[in-house]
């Protein structure tokens, strides 16, 4: 299993004050814990001091197919919003993101592991759980599961005409990275730079229910 929490407000509100936004709520399925209530804390306060053009309630915003047509639905919407939020665990926001290329997405979660099944997908995303997600910073695209070093501030020596030193047959994650925040008009976050990972936020399955029942 895995459990969602939201990500804190300093984190989350700079980055959208005086735009419009379209929200994605994903509940999830029966192998995630989604914090239902704090998620909508965060909306209601949002509601009062941002424009919201959209909001869409969804199961499995995992599933690239389903999404694609939700897209289509909320399509009015979307095109008037700035930024799009994504409620859900990192494969939601990453699904979400590929979807809208374009377009300015950002994750308010952060996804911790849980041990215990973690369900079955042939789905393309994955989520490495790791309780600090990387996506607000890397254009959706996460460098940890896309890149087999993890890297997290750029491409190794080894990246040759936009392939990964590791699997030539596959794009370089940090090439992806770059080229989407180029598209989306935010080359500047890479000016970040990423600490090294926080690996206690890696929690365990008796922590991980421990803090969720709280």
């Amino acid at each position: 299993m895995l459990a969602v929490q939201i990500k804190s407000e300093e984190e989350i509100l700079p980055r959208i004050s005086s735009n419009r936004l379209f929200i994605f709520q994903c509940p999830g399925c029966q192998e995630v814990y989604f914090p239902r209530g704090d998620a909508e804390a965060i909306i209601s306060k949002l509601r009062l001091s941002e424009e919201i053009v959209g909001e869409a309630l969804l199961d499995y915003l995992c599933n690239r197919d389903f999404v694609q047509e939700y897209i289509k639905d909320y399509s009015q919407q979307i095109d008037k919003a700035q930024v799009i939020l994504v409620f859900s665990c990192g494969v939601g926001t990453q699904v979400v993101s590929s979807l809208l290329d374009d377009r300015v997405v950002y994750t308010c979660c952060d996804t911790l592991y849980l041990n215990g099944f973690q369900g079955v997908t042939t789905l393309k995303f994955n989520c490495d759980q790791c309780g600090e997600c990387y996506l607000n910073y890397t254009g959706g695209i996460c460098p940890l599961t896309n890149c087999p070093k993890a890297l997290l501030n750029g491409p190794c020596g080894g990246a040759r005409e936009g392939k990964c030193e590791v699997n030539p047959d596959a794009d370089c994650a940090w090439v992806l990275i770059y080229d989407r925040l180029k598209r989306i008009g935010k080359l500047d976050l890479l000016k970040k730079v990423m600490l090294p990972r926080d690996y206690s936020k890696i929690i365990t399955e008796s922590l991980s229910r421990e803090k969720i029942e709280r």
